[in-house]
């Protein structure tokens, strides 16, 4: 498998690939919604605030991962929240998924990132070292629908410890549909 940080050229590919991922999962409604949350990541989020990776096989696109960055006033920390992440439906269940998590999160270690969250399944991303957080100890941006999927983890050698809150996050995350 391939890793790549290039999402301009591959834009068109890498909206299609969470439009249809979370459509079959999910449903039209949802793969409209996160399809286009991808397409407004990739085109409005200045670059110092987004991160992606994708995963390749033969050329075919068959994974991907958002990483944007969260500001917590008052907090000097630097935090970025993965969301969405994406494995085409007939690679899922060959483990692609968490070693791309792995790979995000080791080059955001290697770029000094203190903090990484996510907004999923604790049993999932349980697996690639996240832990349930609780939003007085790590405020969330917006309302949470389902608070304990909001999971996080350190980064560095230091512990989790609360953030200072409030919390902002990128423009096309600032919609309390998506939460």
């Amino acid at each position: 498998m391939d890793y790549s940080t290039d999402y301009t050229t591959h834009a068109e590919a890498i909206v299609e690939l969470f439009a249809s991922t979370f459509t079959a999962s999910e449903g039209t409604e949802e793969g409209a919604l996160i399809g286009a949350l991808a397409r407004r990541l990739i085109a409005e989020t200045p670059a110092g605030d987004l991160r992606v990776f994708t995963a390749w096989e033969d050329g075919t696109l068959v994974g991907g991962i958002f990483f944007t960055r969260l500001t917590y006033e008052g907090d000097p920390r630097t935090v970025f929240m993965m969301a969405p992440v994406a494995v085409a439906t007939a690679h899922q269940g060959k483990g692609i998924g968490q070693r791309l998590i792995a790979h995000g999160l080791d080059a955001l270690r290697q770029e000094g990132v203190d903090i990484a969250v996510t907004y999923g399944d604790p049993a999932f991303y349980g697996r690639v070292g996240f832990e349930p957080v609780s939003e007085a100890d790590l405020p969330a941006p917006q309302p949470l629908n389902q608070p304990q999927g909001w999971i996080a983890q350190s980064l560095t050698e230091a512990p989790l410890t609360p953030l200072r809150g409030p919390a902002r996050c990128v423009a096309a995350f600032d919609d309390p549909a998506l939460w």
